[in-house]
């Protein structure tokens, strides 16, 4: 079991809080990780990617979007209760659709490495508002 109090801090991308809570540090799972990730209202994470990592993301509350792509031109809007993917070496940025509330979500890698990728984004790339 663990406590929201015993999560650990993890690599995180921009604005987000990641913290691992089913991990070789915490509970000495080997091939599944399994955290909390927050975006604070009006933020974003950096470009990134999970490298090999396959991620499963679950909104808890709030109101996400995933960008992705190499030209980061696919936009998927998330609420609470639902599930997006994101594939290995998925170039994506998270973005909270709110300014007065945070984005809470569950994040299931299928790595334990803390693979994060930050990248620049591709030239004149703005998030879509």
């Amino acid at each position: 079991m663990i406590k929201p109090d015993q999560r650990v801090e993890d690599h995180a991308s921009g604005a987000m809080l990641r913290e691992a809570a089913i991990a070789g540090a915490t509970t000495g799972a080997e091939r599944l990780w399994v955290g909390y990730v927050e975006l604070p209202p009006a933020s974003q994470s950096a470009v990134h990617h999970h490298g090999i990592a396959e991620s499963a993301i679950y909104v808890i509350s709030g109101r996400a979007r995933s960008i992705s792509g190499d030209t980061l031109a696919d936009v998927q809007d998330a609420d609470s209760g639902d599930f997006f993917w994101v594939g290995p070496h998925e170039v994506h940025v998270e973005l909270n659709r709110s300014d007065t509330e945070p984005v809470r979500m569950v994040v299931a890698r299928s790595t334990q490495e803390g693979i994060v990728v930050n990248l620049d984004p591709p030239p004149g790339w703005t998030p879509p508002g």
